[in-house]
């Protein structure tokens, strides 16, 4: 894949562009948010279904997020090799499959198996917002990754890279 090295349209730009597409993402997010799921599965999810689509803005946006919930620098490493790494939970891990089952659902159907392990370890409120996060972190990675926004690196993580 190319990436272009300017944004097709900045995130700026699409805020003003689409206030009332970026106000109803936004709602959904809150939605889940209030939700009571760990905010660190939730950003975990995101990570790993940005990472699938590839989508630069996004995984840095919420590496960014899981550092500052203190989720340990080993968990959110290993986050593309969840599977192999064994430090996931169970609880972790079925939503991580259910997070690439749905990301990739146009490559065929959901396992039962995917939603089954699911329903042992989560509420049908805690799947319906499970789902509603990682449909929401799909639209914003079709997004952002379609008009190449900016990732937000940053800072102090690099502060001589890239600058003039």
């Amino acid at each position: 894949m190319v990436r272009s090295d300017q944004p097709r349209l900045d995130r700026i730009a699409y805020e003003q562009t689409a206030p009332g597409v970026v106000a109803a993402l936004r709602a959904l997010g809150k939605a889940v948010e209030d939700s009571g799921l760990e905010p660190s599965l939730v950003e975990i999810l995101k990570i790993r279904v940005s990472q699938v689509n590839v989508c630069a803005f996004c995984l840095q946006f919420h590496l960014n997020r899981v550092r500052k919930l203190g989720v340990a620098p080993a968990k959110i490493d290993l986050v593309a090799t969840w599977r192999e790494a064994g430090i996931f939970s169970q609880r972790e891990a079925v939503a991580l499959a259910w997070a690439e089952a749905l990301t990739l659902m146009a490559d065929g159907p959901i396992p039962e198996r995917a939603y089954a392990d699911l329903e042992s370890e989560f509420s049908a409120k805690e799947i319906a917002f499970l789902t509603a996060a990682i449909g929401l972190i799909n639209a914003w990675n079709r997004v952002a990754g379609g008009l190449c926004f900016t990732p937000p690196i940053p800072a102090e993580r690099f502060p001589t890279e890239g600058r003039a």
